[in-house]
């Protein structure tokens, strides 16, 4: 977690940074992850500080998974990266559920 500043230096409480930076569209480094939903090779469910991510790709696969401090990394072939609302999540949520029973 970091620490939100403002201008003056006044201490405004603890947030989490949500970030998502893309390297070659063949590596993600994603901050501020609550959870990892689901993953598969073609498709990662991500619940993070801003709402639910969704990446769709080709041979995706987790590079890196640091639950406290809420990073992810995943690498392969990079074709899709959308916020889904909370209707969306939802259907998305239980699609994977039933898939992973």
């Amino acid at each position: 977690m970091s620490q939100y500043y403002e201008a003056n230096g006044s201490n405004k409480g603890t947030v989490q940074e949500h970030d998502v930076v893309m390297r070659s569209r063949r590596l993600l480094d994603i901050t501020g992850v609550k959870q990892v939903e689901s993953f598969d090779n073609e498709e990662f469910l991500l619940e993070t500080v801003m709402g639910f991510l969704a990446i769709r790709g080709q041979n995706l696969q987790m590079k890196n998974l640091d639950v406290d401090k809420g990073i992810v990394s995943i690498k392969g072939k990079v074709f899709d990266i959308v916020y889904l609302d909370e209707q969306h999540a939802e259907k998305a949520k239980g699609f994977f559920s039933k898939l992973f029973k």
